[in-house]
């Protein structure tokens, strides 16, 4: 019976995430280009307020991957204003609607990644990430053989995230 790999697992790796890092020419401006894009589409933006939006994640850790953004250049929580506070979190709960309706998420990743030792790929323009879940979606995939498993393209969940949310808004669920 071979022995069990125990000294191989205690570190895990997932070093597929580094050719995001690594891409160069890297745009380390693309949410301020986002947030300034008249074509929404191009730019994977799904909703737009008045002090912030609601974007794909380009190079997702999981379907469905979004990004609450405020309009305004800013690393530091502490600058922002009580409005934009307050739509940006407005934005994550919408997000989590729209990513309900339209993946049948059951449970949510939410947070920031806020200055370059925390993991912020863009450190200059803080944005809060929305990551969808499912019961049983983690395997060791991207671990052991550096194989994602991502179920759907961007444009395809574009649109579906559109569709729900065009039906929400009839339904006068703005933001939930």
């Amino acid at each position: 019976m071979e022995e069990f790999p125990k000294k191989e697992l205690e570190t895990l790796w997932a070093p597929w995430r580094v050719e995001y890092f690594e891409k160069e020419p890297r745009n380390r401006n693309f949410l301020s280009e986002a947030s300034q894009a008249s074509d929404d589409a191009a730019h994977l933006v799904i909703t737009r307020r008045k002090n912030a939006f609601l974007m794909m994640n380009r190079y997702p850790y999981a379907v469905g991957h979004l990004m609450a953004v405020p309009y305004r250049k800013t690393a530091e929580l502490s600058s922002l204003g009580e409005n934009e506070v307050v739509e940006l979190w407005n934005l994550v709960a919408h997000a989590q609607a729209l990513l309900r309706a339209a993946t049948k998420a059951q449970g949510f990743n939410i947070g920031l990644n806020l200055g370059e030792c925390a993991g912020a790929g863009v450190t200059d323009h803080l944005h809060i990430h929305i990551v969808p879940r499912w019961s049983g979606d983690t395997n060791f995939m991207p671990i052991l053989s550096g194989t994602r498993m991502l179920s759907e393209g961007l444009r395809a969940l574009y649109d579906k995230l559109l569709e729900a949310q065009s039906q929400m808004a009839k339904q006068g669920n703005r933001d939930r």
